[in-house]
């Protein structure tokens, strides 16, 4: 049984050809002399082969659009078949395969034909969603068949056809203080939405950008910061009395005298606060309508904790020194604190215009 799967012969009786020649080519790379593997090759090529052909002769015949495409898979496969057995010594000895030179050429031809032709027709229909299906048939065209007539100027023409065209306006914040903040998050959106339009059919302008090009947008996408607090300081104060037995407080006669000590600890806890709400907006350029409309919440937390205490230092624990070893520190600048707070907005500003755009 163990002979018979390693030879294919299995895979022959359950009529999967193709794989049943892979096996055998691989038992006679191994195995020159088997003989039951070099029956299995003979009788499952021969079969793999006139499946093969089968099927084209049914796909040319049939009224699939794309029937060419399936014509060229077969005859790649063939293809595949004859690269296998004649990279086996034994195996071209023995068996006469084939090689179908001219006819992938035609199917190509013939495929990236019905591509190209399907791309103008879509191009007609002068909307969006068709003008993007026109741009993956002109790109189709250009890979089974390169330099198809002018195939790669009608995928340019169909992608700009197909380019929903967005234009962002400057992150709006009221408070010239914290303009140096404000563009550092207006970069990191920009260069965001650049990253994306690689991957997509959507162009991102300035009004500047847009002005320059006399473009017609569809759409307009505004932020403005419509309420935000920097730098918001609370410090609570939190005292603990704290005791501690059987501590050696001296000596008397020569012997160690132990007893209870005690200290009054203040723990200091410092927040400072800032937050903001981004107003994120989409709207059509023509009718003025809002798409899509969020307010986009963001907070950052700054803390410091610090002690001091009265009394006997020996009652305290070791959290509590090292809470006295550390100072009050200064909280970082209102710049960097309004940075820290756009962080968690830039997040879900993002995610919103990904989930968004992902429809187009």
């Amino acid at each position: 049984m163990i002979s018979s799967c390693s030879t294919g012969e299995r895979l022959l009786k359950k009529g999967e050809y193709d794989q049943a020649v892979f096996k055998a080519v691989a038992r006679l790379q191994k195995d020159k002399v088997n003989r039951t593997a070099l029956k299995t090759l003979e009788q499952a090529y021969q079969f793999a082969v006139e499946d093969h052909l089968d099927n084209i002769k049914d796909a040319k015949i049939s009224s699939d659009i794309l029937r060419w495409e399936n014509i060229l898979r077969e005859y790649e496969q063939l293809n595949y078949l004859n690269e296998k057995i004649k990279g086996c010594m034994v195996c071209r000895q023995e068996i006469n395969s084939t090689k179908y030179i001219s006819e992938i050429n035609e199917a190509k031809y013939k495929a990236a034909e019905i591509r190209y032709a399907r791309g103008l027709k879509l191009l007609e229909e002068n909307n969006r969603v068709s003008a993007k299906q026109a741009y993956y048939d002109f790109e189709r065209a250009t890979d089974l068949y390169p330099d198809f007539k002018d195939s790669r100027i009608k995928m340019e023409d169909a992608y700009w056809a197909a380019v929903l065209k967005v234009v962002v306006e400057p992150v709006q914040v009221n408070s010239g203080i914290y303009k140096f903040s404000n563009d550092y998050f207006q970069n990191k959106i920009y260069e965001y939405l650049e990253n994306y339009e690689d991957r997509s059919f959507i162009k991102f302008y300035t009004p500047k950008e847009a002005r320059s090009e006399k473009l017609i947008p569809h759409q307009v996408l505004s932020l403005n910061f419509r309420d935000f607090v920097v730098g918001q300081t609370y410090v609570k104060e939190r005292v603990e009395v704290v005791n501690r037995d059987s501590v050696k407080i001296g000596t008397q006669n020569g012997k160690d005298v132990y007893g209870p000590v005690k200290a009054e600890v203040s723990v200091f806890e410092k927040t400072v606060t800032s937050a903001g709400l981004l107003s994120f907006r989409i709207s059509d350029w023509k009718s003025k309508n809002i798409i899509k409309e969020e307010n986009i919440p963001g907070t950052y937390i700054w803390q410091d904790q610090w002690a001091t205490y009265k009394g006997d230092k020996r009652a305290l624990n070791e959290d509590q020194k090292r809470l006295m070893s550390g100072r009050e520190q200064r909280p970082p600048a209102p710049q960097d604190l309004f940075i820290e707070f756009t962080k968690p907005i830039y997040a879900r500003l993002t995610d919103n215009i990904r989930q968004f755009y992902s429809r187009f």
